[in-house]
């Protein structure tokens, strides 16, 4: 997600549940969770210093614009360098509190008419993961790599597809300089998933759709989350969690109005 839109309660909805008929997932027979293999050695995400005190001051935005109180949330955001993930020209605080750079509170261009996303749509949808470290979790989007990172420090289970070519080689090339040697990462188109590393526990999918795609909702694990803006893409959108019950049918509700 880009930006949340605040300003006023019509762009924030009461939360509510409805009926998935489009969606077409209920009917088919609940997938299988695939064991986690135990004799995997130990992950230890990378740890960085630099701008230790600017990801600080986001994340007391995070808190306090925006109320999210996660500490495992908020402490992973504290220690993903952002910057790593920006353009050159967003490295450093500007002079007018106006102009964009890496830790403010807003979307970023990162090229090829893609952004990445406000530091605090980062974080709620994360949050509304639920991520064990046993978690197998796949990104629809990989952008600059900012989201996958953050997704390493809980699961050492992640997989990442971006659409956009450069930016499937360049976010992929990030992830494992900055030591985040976990993340399985592609070009593809995000639609139709990855269906042979699934199925998978949490689904992110971070650019907005019509309607939620079946071929996600199938590689959702029964007791899996998804979350995902539906909505026309460069218009308002609605945060959506579809989880799947263990019996294969599925339960969306909307949440807080946003942009893609």
């Amino acid at each position: 997600a880009y930006l949340a839109m605040r300003g006023g309660a019509s762009a924030v909805p009461s939360p509510g549940e409805l009926a998935t008929g489009p969606v077409g997932a209920s009917t088919a027979p609940p997938a299988r969770t695939r064991p986690v293999p135990t004799t995997l050695p130990k992950w230890v995400p990378p740890k960085f210093r630099a701008r230790q005190g600017d990801r600080d001051e986001m994340v007391r935005v995070i808190r306090g614009g925006y109320g999210l109180r996660d500490k495992a949330v908020l402490a992973v955001m504290a220690a993903v360098p952002r910057h790593e993930f920006v353009l050159k020209k967003y490295l450093h605080r500007p002079l007018r509190r106006s102009e964009l750079w890496a830790y403010g509170d807003s979307p970023l261009p990162i090229g090829y008419g893609q952004t990445i996303s406000q530091p605090y749509i980062v974080a709620e949808m994360t949050r509304m993961l639920e991520l064990k470290p046993a978690s197998r979790v796949l990104e629809i989007g990989t952008g600059s790599g900012y989201q996958a990172a953050v997704l390493a420090h809980f699961t050492r289970h992640v997989y990442s597809i971006e659409i956009v070519k450069p930016l499937a080689k360049s976010g992929k090339a990030r992830l494992k300089r900055l030591g985040y040697t976990v993340v399985e990462a592609r070009a593809g188109d995000g639609y139709h998933g990855w269906p042979e590393k699934g199925p998978f526990d949490a689904i992110i999918v971070t650019c907005a759709a019509g309607r939620i795609p079946p071929p996600l909702v199938r590689q959702l694990a029964p007791g899996g989350r998804m979350v995902i803006p539906v909505g026309r893409p460069f218009s308002a959108q609605w945060l959506t969690l579809v989880t799947k019950r263990l019996d294969g049918s599925i339960r969306t509700k909307t949440g807080m109005g946003v942009r893609f």
